[in-house]
């Protein structure tokens, strides 16, 4: 998933999406250990994904923390 792909998406389906992609890692990790898993790639790009949407909500924090302290 690509960065301005999460950007447009609201923060409910941002949130949704992590937990999604959490509980896809636990399936990942458990095919991997049963050598059921053909493309090991997946679980590094879930992860990364899910740090990137953690990122995107991060941001929006940060944003609306300084506009309540500009209004002050």
């Amino acid at each position: 998933m690509k960065i301005y792909e999460i950007r447009e998406m609201n923060t409910e389906e941002i949130v949704k999406r992590i937990n999604e992609e959490e509980s896809n890692i636990v399936d990942l990790r458990f095919q991997h250990e049963l050598k059921n898993l053909t493309n090991t790639a997946k679980l590094n790009l879930a992860r990364k994904d899910i740090a990137r949407m953690k990122t995107v909500l991060r941001e929006r924090e940060l944003e609306s923390i300084n506009q309540l302290e500009e209004n002050k």
